[in-house]
């Protein structure tokens, strides 16, 4: 029987899991690789063996996206599976055209056949866009449902770029093991804030395998999603967080709209800086494709550690979130609006001194304004971070990253966190509030399962 050959498209993190709950088992499927894009040095790896299962026992490779038409011919791939997020419908289109013009078929697999069902139950918090504030609306729901007495477990969206073998099920319990699993700064930007709050993480590679072990642990498992993907487990409730600063995305983008489409609840972010017109624009999307869905609206908000008083009136280098400015698509971030609040005379603008792999990436990304992003995915790119740092002259350093970047970084110059919460920010007297509307879905499907 011809096993039908299959490259599966993605970005070391939805790829995997589309093999593991699709493919790894299919005896009718061959596998005959992966592609990698988005982050980098992430291809010329292998799934290995010890993941792959016993229709692969030496494993899968891993190659560049760039060389997708030559990989369909030399492969004799009959089917490409796209998956990975954060792009838009013409990126989509055009690797679809690459693919199809190189003599094979494209795949999109479905929400149906991608999640697993959890034996407790799920909120799920995803957003249209990276970088619309979803990290911190699901800190804000795990606080609240803890205020209900629940035992919560946060399992984070997979950014696995070490070792694949060692990353199967990864746990987090304490600063330590963000040491111990070699984290990078994107994966110590995301456990690092929930980490701080007492809330124990999971991540990996095997996310059946996390379930298992995350769901023994936990009344409620909060499945924080990244890089705008939809859950990998079915949610009781599922949030998704919009940003009016980037109004158009939530329909532009991939699978940003299916999180939309799909959400119980939309929560419209940062309306204490976007304008009232964007804010009433994306509100009127939001009810138009998902009429059913509970609209509400949060601010995030932006202090400095140790107050104002250290950047009002200095020049100021604002470091910030790498995926929000990167593939994100964002040009400022918390720093710059911490700066703006607090008075400093200038923010500065580190493009002409930056150096090696940071120069590479404000090249790859030119939307990018007076921001630093902060990439620190390998060693040489943290050094080429610091080397940017200590030369771009200016007065204070502005962290607006989620985690404390200070501790991991090298710097002549004094560093000052930003930091950013969730509040509640009613559109009208009577409006549902975030934390009120998740709870009320959540006791009410609850009610209904038991019933």
């Amino acid at each position: 029987m011809h096993r039908r050959r299959v490259l599966i498209l993605g970005a070391a993190g939805r790829d995997f899991h589309n093999f593991n709950v699709v493919f790894r088992d299919d005896p009718g499927v061959e596998v005959v690789g992966f592609t990698a894009t988005q982050i980098p040095k992430i291809d010329q790896r292998r799934y290995p063996a010890s993941l792959a299962g016993p229709h692969y026992p030496k494993g899968i490779p891993i190659f560049p996206e760039e060389d997708l038409e030559a990989l369909v011919c030399d492969l004799g791939v009959d089917e490409a599976v796209f998956s990975y997020s954060d792009v838009s419908y013409g990126h989509v289109g055009h690797v679809a055209s690459r693919v199809l013009t190189a003599g094979a078929d494209l795949r999109l697999l479905g929400t149906k056949q991608t999640m697993l069902q959890s034996p407790v139950p799920v909120v799920a918090v995803t957003a249209v866009r990276t970088g619309c504030g979803k990290s911190q609306t699901t800190r804000f729901l795990v606080r609240a449902l803890r205020e209900q007495g629940r035992r919560v477990v946060v399992v984070r969206h997979p950014m696995p770029y070490g070792d694949l073998a060692r990353q199967a099920v990864q746990r987090f319990a304490a600063l330590e093991d963000l040491d111990r699993h070699d984290c990078t700064f994107e994966e110590r930007e995301e456990y690092e804030a929930h980490l701080t709050q007492g809330t124990i993480v999971y991540a990996g590679i095997d996310y059946a395998a996390i379930l298992k072990q995350a769901a023994l642990e936990a009344d409620v498992l909060v499945w924080d999603g990244g890089n705008n993907d939809w859950p990998f487990y079915r949610p009781d409730v599922w949030v998704t967080v919009a940003d009016p600063h980037r109004v158009g995305h939530e329909t532009s983008y991939f699978p940003g709209e299916v999180n939309l489409r799909g959400a119980d609840v939309v929560v419209i972010n940062k309306v204490g800086t976007a304008s009232a017109e964007a804010v009433e624009a994306i509100t009127r999307t939001a009810a138009r494709i998902n009429p059913g869905a509970v609209i509400v609206r949060t601010r995030s908000a932006v202090t400095i550690d140790g107050g104002g008083d250290g950047v009002r009136g200095k020049r100021v280098l604002c470091i910030e979130d790498g995926p929000t400015l990167t593939h994100g698509g964002m040009s400022f971030g918390a720093g710059q609006v911490a700066a703006e609040r607090y008075g400093a005379a200038e923010v500065v603008d580190p493009r002409p001194h930056a150096v090696g792999s940071i120069l590479e990436t404000l090249q790859k990304y030119p939307h990018i304004g007076r921001a630093l992003p902060a990439m620190g995915y390998y060693p040489d790119q943290i050094a080429d971070l610091e080397q940017t740092i200590r030369a771009t002259d200016c007065d204070v350093v502005l962290v607006g990253t989620p985690f404390d970047l200070a501790q991991r970084l090298r710097s002549d110059k004094p560093m000052l966190r930003v930091r950013y919460v969730t509040e509640e920010s009613k559109s009208e007297p009577g409006a549902p509030t975030l934390a009120d509307a998740v709870l009320a879905l959540l006791t009410k499907r609850a009610a209904k399962a038991i019933a």
